[in-house]
């Protein structure tokens, strides 16, 4: 597989899209003034307490309140007192999720990391254990742990890692060695404990020293996480058309990945680098509902805030003589289509996957198992619990930022995220109902009616046709007119005080 980065800078955004054998596998985007949250430190004040919710409110100095769950709260085994008879795993369970009464108190001061950007009417989702993420590891400066990525699969491997982790890291910290570490040599590992270690004890300093709430450490930005994160041994090239970051993310490369300097490449070419790599395109059809599949299957794909449906349709496929055969084909192709827009179009939360109903069990098993594998390639964390008795596959996938669609997308101000409106055949009978109500109400001799230029047109057709869709009234006079750029749902129905045709209407009846 080849892989290669995009990135597109400008003095408003920057975008970096991840593309796989020509295919768009990733794009994300930061706004500047909007950057991302997730990973910022702040020393918050706790503004209340919900004992009900095991939940408290943190002041950290963003809009609204950051949100703490009191599992997310450290909490050492001294603060409780437990009776010597308890059993074990009470003690356990009672460490596990304290009550947020017994480790928090209003008005304290903590310090907490933003665990999920906010989002709609919800502030920041906040925890107070700590981390510090590197290219070749993770440093956990508030629990004591050792742990290996799960990307990598050798057992051999894995435990030399461990060995190796548990040797080199702070007493009393944690770490947990990243994909890049595998082929690492011990001495950069060690490097990069040493600079985490030092970059957290200034982090400390700066909150003995500030009050809150204030900002104590800001992840790095989109491009240089870019670098961290994505920038691996797997990337053939990294193409940028903004030379003061080429030149500053060419240094950092220079620093920790020497031998890949030379993949790095300065867009220089004129017009949009998006444009030259077809990204554009791409995107807009990273956003589309309906996406349709190399054999004619197509996929429907519904966003809701909490929970994401994708349905399977056969569309345009008609397989081989075998219907189960067909049924079988068309889901595995969708279950790697399905795999990479999740990844794509970064959806997370709650998904729910209407396959194509099977009959065969061991077709279901099949087309679980080709999701399982094509999920392997997403960075995020992601967890298939299997199929239903309804033929539902029911997933989650883990929300590190917020999804393309959010950052790219606003409600439509037409239909308020119906995603549909009225017809014109409904919108015909509520403007009839409406001016009855109108007339009977004011008794005026001349109206107004204005509506938006389709339905003045339907209306006026019918009228043309004999189907008069106003009510007739002897001593009444109506007017329409259609006006550009109103809701296609806008009725507007107004007395006439003044004698005279109204500019723009003609007579109705």
């Amino acid at each position: 597989m080849v892989r290669k980065i995009i990135a597109d800078v400008n003095p408003h955004e920057a975008r970096v899209a991840l593309v796989e054998d020509g295919a768009l596998a990733e794009i994300q985007v930061e706004m500047r003034g909007k950057e991302r949250l997730v990973g910022n430190i702040y020393k918050g004040r706790v503004a209340n307490i919900l004992p009900g919710m095991q939940a408290a409110f943190v002041d950290v100095g963003l809009e609204k309140n950051a949100f703490l769950y009191a599992g997310d709260i450290l909490c050492d085994e001294q603060d409780f007192e437990f009776d010597a008879a308890a059993e074990g795993e009470q003690i356990k369970r009672k460490l596990e999720v304290p009550n947020i009464k017994d480790i928090l108190r209003q008005g304290q001061e903590i310090m907490v990391q933003v665990l999920k950007q906010p989002g709609g009417s919800k502030g920041a989702r906040v925890t107070t254990h700590i981390t510090l993420p590197g290219r070749l590891l993770v440093l956990m400066p508030t629990v004591d742990h050792v742990g290996v990525s799960r990307r990598i699969e050798d057992e051999e491997t894995r435990e030399r890692l461990k060995a190796l982790a548990a040797r080199i890291k702070p007493t009393g910290m944690g770490v947990i060695l990243r994909t890049a570490a595998e082929h690492a040599a011990e001495e950069e590992i060690v490097a990069e404990v040493n600079f985490y270690t030092r970059l957290w004890n200034r982090v400390c300093g700066k909150a003995d020293f500030l009050s809150a709430p204030r900002l104590i450490h800001a992840e790095e930005n989109l491009l240089f996480r870019t670098v961290r994160d994505l920038f691996t041994e797997e990337v053939a090239g990294f193409v940028i058309n903004d030379k003061d970051y080429f030149e500053k993310i060419t240094a950092l490369v220079n620093i920790i990945s020497p031998h890949m300097a030379d993949r790095l490449t300065l867009f220089e070419e004129p017009g949009n680098i998006f444009d030259a790599y077809d990204i554009e395109e791409k995107i807009d059809k990273a956003l589309a509902r309906k996406v349709w599949l190399k054999n004619g299957c197509y996929l429907v794909i519904d966003e809701t805030e909490a929970l994401t449906v994708v349905d399977v349709n056969t569309g345009k496929y008609i397989g081989e003589d075998n219907l189960q055969d067909t049924i079988l084909h068309a889901n595995i192709e969708a279950a790697e289509e399905i795999a990479r827009q999740l990844r794509l179009r970064d959806i997370s939360g709650i998904i729910v996957i209407d396959f194509i109903d099977m009959e065969i069990e061991e077709n279901k098993r099949l087309v679980v198992e080709k999701l399982e594998e094509a999920l392997r390639n997403d960075r995020t964390k992601s967890t298939v619990l299997g199929m239903t008795e309804l033929g539902l596959v029911e997933m989650t996938r883990k929300k590190m930022r917020r999804k393309l669609s959010a950052l790219t997308q606003m409600c439509c101000p037409s239909c308020g995220g119906k995603g549909s409106i009225h017809n014109l055949d409904n919108m015909a009978m509520r403007l009839r109902r409406e001016v009855r109500r109108t007339v009977q109400e004011g008794g005026n001799p001349q109206y107004l009616v204005e509506v938006s230029p389709a339905l003045e047109e339907y209306i006026v057709n019918k009228n043309n046709q004999n189907q008069a869709v106003l009510p007739a009234y002897e001593t009444v006079q109506f007017y329409i007119r259609g006006q550009k750029g109103m809701h296609p749902e806008h009725i507007s129905v107004t007395p006439i005080i003044e004698r005279g045709v109204p500019n723009g209407a003609q007579v109705f009846c």
